[in-house]
């Protein structure tokens, strides 16, 4: 390549990077956002490898569809388990350093996994993977609240959360590829050297912020770089809180705190966060979502093989591109939130996952009863985008409704739930698929049965969401109220 082009591409990228870096408000919040996405991707790729490389999987160890639902299961069961005792260190240690060394064991995992020669080897590789993934959800749901202000939550979700389903790209693009073209080890393997990079990137890169808002990263221009890290307390600073001035929205006394939650144990802390009725309406959404997400993650690529008989290499193109659907879907939903909440629509969080869930199911019906990849693309785009975009205004309204010192344990709650359900979604697919689909292992008709019947949940994902958006300005007042000085 010549002077000329060379320069060309290099001005193109540094325009680029201005743009990246100027639409998330500088290159310290750049920083922060690319790192906490960064250990969203590696996690996703991970699950999203293990169904790029389903048809080698099942070739290579002989297994029913049942058995390659396991193999995700049992991970997200193990991180079920784990992540309980994980919310609790989140609210009392450093979070930056909890993070680095749950990778360093993720990585470690991860290198067993590939050098499994047995399907009982690797199933045990995938539960401790699971008990070290469990890290993630608490410590970036804290560490997102303590970044930034909660006017900005919801967008910011939806640029970390965009790693995740960069992840699932990869793990489907380089993953299937590499076990094309090596084996599945390879992807195994390739994994494990991102997160040994991600170790000393987390390590060297990520500041360790205030607790209550403290040092939240204001965008480049807002503040005095003097003044950047003067946070103000979370009941202060944002659009939502805004909204509720002149509403005549009270707190709800029963649940104003009254004394330091940190100071609360797990038992107390979970009964607490349970009695927030948006919360558990959030969580039981999150949950719905993400054991519809799993399940398309699990078995999405090897329907795409059996409904239209592409090659394995050619699977992956169409599933990158549905994800590139659901990235554009992470990007939009928490930015159309907030604009909708400054706009003084006070429960946007809550009615835009609504309409998402709900437009996900119609879009999915015409997508899988397709019979060319042509005609069901389109659909599958859309339906993936309105799926992804539910989950950033759902992460910022659960921060929302509950007090900053009890943000991990709160999260490690939800992400309990969550990874229950995601442990059961790939063996419920599985089994379903096994039961519902004659006409031997070559025929999509089952899992095609299955999706069709796993789209009733989202549709009860909407109804849940409309109905608990009347709880939510109430929940977020009394959160507000909570994090006053408190009574010694």
């Amino acid at each position: 390549m010549s002077a000329k082009p060379r320069g060309l591409v290099r001005a193109a990228v540094d325009r680029a990077a201005r743009w990246v870096t100027g639409a998330v408000g500088g290159p310290a919040r750049f920083q922060v956002i690319a790192i906490l996405a960064c250990v969203l991707a590696l996690d996703a790729a991970d699950k999203g490898t293990v169904g790029a490389v389903a048809v080698e999987l099942k070739e290579s160890l002989g297994i029913t569809n049942t058995g390659l639902g396991s193999l995700t299961a049992v991970s997200s069961a193990s991180a079920a388990l784990a992540v309980i005792p994980v919310g609790v260190l989140t609210d009392r240690v450093r979070r930056v350093r909890l993070l680095a060394a749950s990778v360093v064991l993720w990585v470690l995992a991860m290198l067993a996994g590939g050098l499994a020669d047995s399907y009982q080897w690797l199933l045990l590789s995938r539960l401790a993977l699971g008990a070290v993934s469990a890290t993630a959800g608490p410590t970036l749901s804290s560490l997102i609240g303590d970044f930034f202000p909660p006017g900005e939550r919801a967008q910011v979700y939806g640029f970390i959360l965009s790693g995740e389903m960069l992840g699932v790209g990869l793990g489907l693009l380089v993953g299937g590829d590499l076990a094309h073209l090596l084996s599945w080890r390879a992807a195994f393997f390739l994994l494990a050297l991102f997160g040994i990079l991600l170790v000393f990137v987390i390590a060297r890169k990520l500041p360790e912020p205030a607790r209550g808002g403290q040092g939240r990263l204001r965008p480049v221009g807002h503040r005095p770089a003097a003044e950047r890290c003067a946070g103000t307390p979370p009941s202060r600073s944002d659009a939502v809180h805004f909204a509720l001035q002149g509403r005549g929205v009270e707190p709800d006394p029963a649940l104003v705190l009254r004394r330091d939650p940190a100071r609360m144990s797990m038992w107390e802390a979970g009964l607490y966060v349970l009695r927030i009725r948006t919360n558990v309406v959030l969580i039981t959404a999150s949950a719905v979502g993400y054991f519809f997400f799993a399940g398309l993650r699990s078995f999405g690529v090897l329907f795409l093989d059996r409904q239209y008989g592409l090659a394995a290499a050619a699977v992956t193109g169409p599933a990158v591109l549905v994800g590139f659907g659901a990235l554009a879907g992470v990007l939009s939903g928490g930015r159309i939130a907030d604009h909708l909440v400054r706009r003084g629509r006070l429960s946007a969080r809550m009615t835009v996952p609504a309409v998402a869930y709900l437009t996900t199911a119609v879009f999915f019906v015409p997508a899988l009863l397709a019979t060319s990849t042509a005609t069901a693309l389109p659909f599958f785009l859309v339906a993936a985008g309105c799926l992804a975009a539910a989950n950033p205004p759902l992460d910022a309204a659960r921060l929302d409704v509950v007090h900053f010192r009890l943000w991990g344990r709160a999260e490690s709650i939800r992400t309990f739930l969550r990874m229950g359900a995601e442990a059961v979604a790939p063996v419920t697919f599985g089994f379903l698929a096994d039961v519902l689909g004659p006409g031997g292992t070559r025929s999509a008709r089952g899992l095609q049965y299955t999706f069709l019947i796993m789209l009733a949940p989202l549709v009860a994902n909407a109804i849940i969401l409309l109905h608990g958006r009347h709880s939510y300005p109430r929940d977020v007042a009394t959160a507000a109220a909570s994090g006053k000085p408190r009574v010694r």
